[in-house]
């Protein structure tokens, strides 16, 4: 039960990590939320996995709340970095 939850939390910090208007804030948020969970992924005292899932999901609801909030203010215009790359 407890791996199918953290894997339930990993999806969704990807899912509203992505769905970030900025390219800073959404690279920031994929790239810290696969550290805490690579840097967690090999404890195994209960105790700390469940204080680590309450923290995700404390943190999982700032992510979405920071998501919405991103898109109620995006300017559309996609940085360099994010523009496809055409071939020649």
């Amino acid at each position: 039960m407890t791996s199918h939850k953290v894997l339930s939390l990993y999806r969704n910090f990807i899912r509203h990590g992505n769905r970030f208007a900025t390219y800073n804030f959404r690279d920031y948020a994929l790239r810290r939320s696969r550290d805490a969970f690579r840097a967690n992924m090999s404890e195994t005292s209960p105790e700390k996995i469940s204080s680590f899932i309450a923290k995700a999901e404390h943190d999982l609801a700032i992510v979405k709340r920071q998501a919405a909030i991103s898109q109620m203010y995006a300017t559309g215009q996609p940085l360099v970095i994010e523009t496809p790359k055409h071939s020649l």
